[in-house]
């Protein structure tokens, strides 16, 4: 049931002419009409010819409908019309449909708005913004007569422009009056103070009420009058928080709702118009490193994810943020799987996918090379360029360490996230070695087998000797690596011994110098005694470790020797080869030959008892457990 609304012109004279628009029926008088419109002057020659007694015109496709023809029988009765930034662009695209010219009538409706439009509309931000916001209802006929580009380019240029160079005609944001000089006014006087310098994202707020289209094609001009990327990355970033209730989850529920409440669309979007504003909003970003946040990228990702986004949208992200990946944190990997098909309890493959575009990232901009280890230390590739390669290898260690208790799993794809990381990524391997542990405590039921494989993505070498020591007691490592663990923990324990002797002999060395010069006084000889009791109790810390060491090391063997599953002796180039010890014997040779120099007849004993010991250990443990 449709509900007909009436206006009657009250001048006393008997109307005789209606004007129906839409469901509005306006009872006039046709000469104000035909002497201001050449359509009207037209419409109302054909209905007289018919002969009907009152004349009825319609006019169904006038832009603004009943409201905006209201105004118009206004202005052609001569009643004074009040121009808006909000009714303007009505007014003038109705006007033109009319065929309001000068022709008919000095001054007439056309003129009018064209003048108001270029001197004050377009002059001014806010009204500007106003009128492009009334061309979102009128598209095609606002563009038909250029304004929708008009109040476009007049944004554009305000926001390419520095608002501090301007001052107050710009900066027209209802805050406090400013005068012509910059200073601020209370009541008309001014107080001397300077307003805060405005900055890059002033205008963010404003634009981010239109809807999508338009402002699609606002930032499109923006990028070619030379706003710079981040800033037009900033307020696309504005733009998608504000109306994909996905990327606010980490906000309060008061705060994400006074978001969404504030958008134009009214009620939240739906799940289609979201995905087609993600995929717009993937499109128009920049691809630079570093222009958005990377926090920013992963919640587009999981919201891609969530409301099922194109693979290529997908995929266009994961690039993204494997090119600024060491920016991540360990909360940004963890997304969870939101797949049917995947049993896991977060997307292993998309972290999988990221590394794989941040590595090959890393290689086409010659960020890191192979490079070895040697005693702690990285060799083979620049400090500063290895340091996003580290961050990274950090930041997958950890990831695997969370991950690793899903029982759901697989080894391969836990092993294949693992071995991604190349070894000259990670100075030490103890990250590493937390996350095997865990998944081997959270699979109890792996094979002898798949242990010893999953355990040789560590390399022994590069553990701490905090991570030996744990190593060496853990009963979850197959016996082989435990082994090796011991043997490389001993290791470096000596090796650590050799250096302090070295530099207890130079800091003995330089203690004589001192004394025998008096340069010091008595104030570096306190020092340098100092220095000497903590390097002897490090020295006698270290002893008691390797004794320890040895102790336990005499224990595996009586164990061993206990099952009974001797196979027969052999040479300690036996026990290097099947153990899997790769270091060379030159190394090893010149660090014993160094402890033995130091600690003269203490070192070479030493020395005899640790190939006695390996050599006993080979014949024990080359059976399998």
């Amino acid at each position: 049931m449709s509900i007909c609304c009436i206006r009657f012109c009250t001048t006393g004279l008997p109307s005789d002419i209606v004007v129906e628009v839409g469901e509005m029926s306006f009872h006039l008088h046709k000469f104000p009409l035909l002497s201001r419109s050449g359509v009207m002057e037209r419409l109302i020659a054909e209905a007289s010819e018919e002969g009907e007694e009152k004349c009825v015109i319609r006019l169904p496709d006038i832009p603004g409908r009943s409201k905006t023809f209201e105004l118009i029988a206004k202005f052609c009765y001569g009643v004074k019309l009040e121009l808006t930034a909000s009714n303007v662009v009505y007014l003038r695209r109705a006007s033109e449909h009319l065929e309001m010219t000068e022709e008919y009538g000095e001054g007439n409706l056309v003129t009018k708005t064209e003048s108001f439009l270029n001197q004050v509309v377009l002059r001014n931000w806010k009204d500007s913004l106003k009128a492009l916001q009334s061309c979102e209802d009128i598209l095609p006929h606002a563009d038909e007569i250029h304004i929708t580009k008009r109040c476009i380019e007049s944004l554009a240029t305000k926001a390419s422009t520095d608002p501090n160079l301007f001052g107050w005609p710009i900066m027209d944001h209802g805050g406090p009056m400013q005068s012509p000089g910059g200073s601020v006014l209370w009541n008309g006087i001014s107080t001397g103070v300077r307003p805060k310098k405005a900055s890059s994202d002033w205008w963010y707020e404003d634009v981010s009420s239109l809807r999508f289209p338009l402002y699609k094609r606002l930032i499109s001009a923006m990028g070619t009058r030379g706003i710079k990327p981040e800033i037009i990355a900033g307020s696309l970033t504005f733009y998608a928080r504000k109306y994909l209730p996905g990327l606010n989850r980490r906000q309060g529920i008061a705060e994400s709702s006074t978001r969404l409440a504030s958008a134009t669309l009214g009620a939240p979007p739906s799940e289609e118009e979201q995905k087609d504003l993600l995929e717009e909003v993937d499109r128009l970003l920049p691809i630079q490193k570093g222009l958005v946040p990377t926090k920013f990228l992963f919640g587009l990702l999981r919201t891609a994810m969530i409301i099922r986004s194109s693979p290529s949208c997908i995929s266009n992200l994961e690039k993204r943020i494997g090119m600024q990946l060491d920016e991540a944190t360990l909360e940004d990997l963890l997304m969870p799987s939101f797949s049917y098909s995947t049993e896991t309890l977060y997307n292993v493959d998309c972290v999988q996918q990221i590394l794989k575009h941040f590595l090959a990232m890393d290689q086409t901009t010659g960020g890191a090379s192979p490079c070895s280890v040697d005693d702690g230390q990285l060799i083979g590739s620049p400090s500063a360029s290895l340091t996003p390669v580290t961050m990274v290898a950090k930041l997958i260690d950890g990831y695997l360490a969370e991950v690793a208790p899903d029982i759901n799993l697989k080894l391969p794809k836990f092993e294949a996230l693992a071995a991604a990381v190349p070894d000259y990524a990670r100075p030490l391997d103890d990250g590493l070695y937390r996350a095997i542990d865990i998944y081997l405590k959270s699979h109890p039921w792996l094979a002898e087998s798949d242990r010893e494989q999953l355990c040789r993505l560590m390399d022994c070498q590069k553990l701490s000797l905090e991570a030996c020591t744990h190593a060496a007691q853990n009963e979850r490592l197959p016996l082989r690596i435990i082994v090796q663990v011991l043997f490389f923990e001993q290791l470096q324990l000596r090796t650590s011994i050799a250096g302090c002797f070295l530099v207890s002999d130079n800091l003995d060395g330089s203690r004589q110098l001192r004394s025998g010069l008096g340069a010091s006084g008595e104030g570096g000889w306190a020092t340098a005694v100092r220095e000497n009791q903590v390097l002897k109790v490090g020295m006698d810390n270290m002893r008691m470790r390797v004794s320890e060491l040895e102790k336990e090391c005499s224990n595996m063997r009586q164990e061993i020797e206990k099952l009974g599953r001797v196979k027969g002796s052999s040479t300690w180039g036996s026990v290097s080869k099947k153990l899997g010890f790769r270091m060379k014997s030159q190394m090893c040779s010149a660090q014993e030959g160094s402890v033995s120099n130091q600690s003269k007849g203490s070192g070479k004993t030493e020395k005899v008892k640790v190939k006695d010991r390996h050599g006993k250990h080979r014949k024990n443990s080359s059976p399998e457990r």
